[in-house]
């Protein structure tokens, strides 16, 4: 086990699988408590099961306020603190450019940015009584290059990176410092309808399709492999420490050189 991450507390959304299940494993070992927020119970607890007395399970769904709120609490109550918030929940969004309904404009903002506004929003009275802390928000690089996503993901993901600077410099006089992580191209459930479809395959479909789309992923960086979730947590993780304490209002990419390659969409 690490030090890094030694005695402190953090919150983790979307931790039940991919990015957020690889951050709340690496935290743990790096010594920090944490909690999985996430809308699968069962994966929730099985996976702070596997970690330990250092890890707690919260059933949330970041698209409701009071839910959001009741993470910060109980992160809180249960560990005393928060030192870190994790804005790491999202999915994929629905509607082009000519099919969009106000409906699909209005569920891509609440869950790629209402969720990181709201989070940031109940996280900073526990950040500030802690005297600071880390708050860092997922991006994306569909925020700096087309090609990525659909428009309206990326128009959302270009908001959270914003939004995270301008927080950075409002926060950073109490100490809290704001990142974003603009994760590549990162072989995860999202790719084939999230983690609620995921949930509906056999391990072994969803191994199929993981090893599918490393293969086609790796096409698409100058380095001769897709990057894992484990790479974006090990970004996460340097964020959230001490190593990081002059680091705010940053956007850290994280994509194997993908966003200096010519435009061309992973098969």
């Amino acid at each position: 086990m690490g030090q890094r991450l030694e005695g402190k507390v953090a919150v983790i959304t979307g931790a039940t699988s991919g990015i957020g299940e690889a951050t709340a494993e690496l935290f743990v070992r790096e010594g920090c408590k944490v909690l999985i927020v996430g809308r699968s119970a069962d994966k929730g607890q099985a996976i702070a099961q596997r970690l330990g007395n250092h890890a707690l399970y919260a059933q949330a769904d970041v698209m409701q306020e009071a839910d959001i709120k009741g993470v910060m609490d109980l992160a809180v109550q249960k560990f005393g603190k928060l030192d870190v918030l994790f804005n790491n929940a999202g999915g994929p969004t629905k509607g082009d450019l000519e099919t969009i309904t106000p409906e699909d404009f209005g569920y891509a903002m609440q869950l790629l940015l209402g969720s990181v506004v709201l989070g940031i929003k109940h996280a900073i009275p526990a950040l500030k009584n802690n005297g600071g802390g880390s708050i860092i928000n997922n991006s994306s690089i569909a925020a700096i290059r087309y090609g990525q996503g659909a428009a309206i993901y990326s128009a959302a993901k270009v908001a959270v990176t914003h939004y995270t600077k301008l927080a950075g410099v409002e926060l950073g006089p109490h100490n809290i410092r704001v990142n974003s992580i603009a994760p590549g191209a990162i072989p995860t459930p999202i790719f084939w309808g999230g983690s609620a479809r995921a949930n509906t395959l056999s391990a072994e479909d969803n191994a199929r399709k993981m090893a599918k789309l490393e293969a086609s992923l790796a096409k698409a960086t100058p380095l001769p492999f897709a990057g894992h979730a484990m790479d974006i947590a090990y970004g996460a993780l340097y964020l959230a420490s001490d190593d990081a304490r002059f680091v705010n209002c940053h956007d850290l990419v994280v994509d194997g050189g993908r966003t200096m390659m010519f435009n061309e969409k992973a098969s």
